[in-house]
């Protein structure tokens, strides 16, 4: 009986461990998301790829626009997402497998628009700003009275600044010139004119709310294994 129950184990283990590859949904954000001859990679990719090694688990990691891979991780059974972060609004629609990341972002404009001048958040209102629709930044930007025009990832709204249509975008200062060899003018120069307080936050690999509990446990066991042992990327 006993050999019969650890038999049973390891096959619903093997079966589990072995099952079809788990959708995993990020955006373009080089270094850490980057699309190299049809694979996503980069420095944070690989950090996912382990987590779910770890676990055991095979990522099917595909990159969207931001809008398409939130509503594909808020509305799909037992896909992912990364890297997206914690807020008070998001915190009862995910299960968070671990924070990843973190987000310190800055007001952006070309580097030739010394016109620009911003000494408080409050002062960016008066300039015309894109940024991405199901963005955490454009939702609390939004909520404290900012107008913006809504894009649907991160290299429209670069577009937009290049093209002179808006004043402003919202990115990591540490960042942006390692996005312009992904724009239709790769030689475009930008700078950061003011870090927001408001949009430091953590990112994270989260899952959708409906996702089976086996990978929820799997993961956070791997991630927090890898941590402890390696570090985050």
């Amino acid at each position: 009986m006993r050999k019969l129950l650890l038999v049973l184990l390891f096959v619903f283990f093997n079966s589990y461990a072995s099952s079809d590859p788990l959708l995993v949904v990020t955006e373009l954000s080089p270094p850490d998301q980057i699309l190299v001859d049809g694979k996503v990679t980069g420095k944070g990719t690989e950090f996912i790829r382990a987590i779910f090694a770890k676990a055991n688990l095979t990522p099917d990691i595909q990159m969207y626009p931001w809008a398409r891979a939130f509503r594909l991780a808020s509305t799909i059974q037992n896909t992912f997402i990364y890297t997206i972060a914690r807020t008070k609004g998001r915190e009862n629609n995910f299960h968070w497998i671990g924070p990843v990341s973190h987000f310190e972002l800055a007001f952006v404009a070309l580097k030739e628009r010394d016109d620009i001048i911003i000494n408080n958040t409050e002062e960016a209102k008066k300039y015309k700003i894109a940024m991405q629709r199901n963005d955490f930044s454009t939702d609390i930007l939004t909520n404290l009275g900012f107008e913006v025009v809504l894009t649907t990832d991160i290299q429209k709204s670069y577009a937009l600044l290049v093209a002179k249509k808006v004043d402003l975008i919202v990115d990591d200062p540490e960042l942006i010139h390692q996005i312009s060899q992904y724009l239709p003018t790769p030689d475009a120069e930008f700078k950061a004119i003011y870090n927001v307080e408001e949009l430091k936050v953590d990112a994270y690999l989260a899952a959708n709310k409906n996702t089976d509990m086996r990978y929820i446990n799997a993961l956070q066991k791997a991630f927090y294994t890898l941590k402890n042992t390696q570090g985050l990327p």
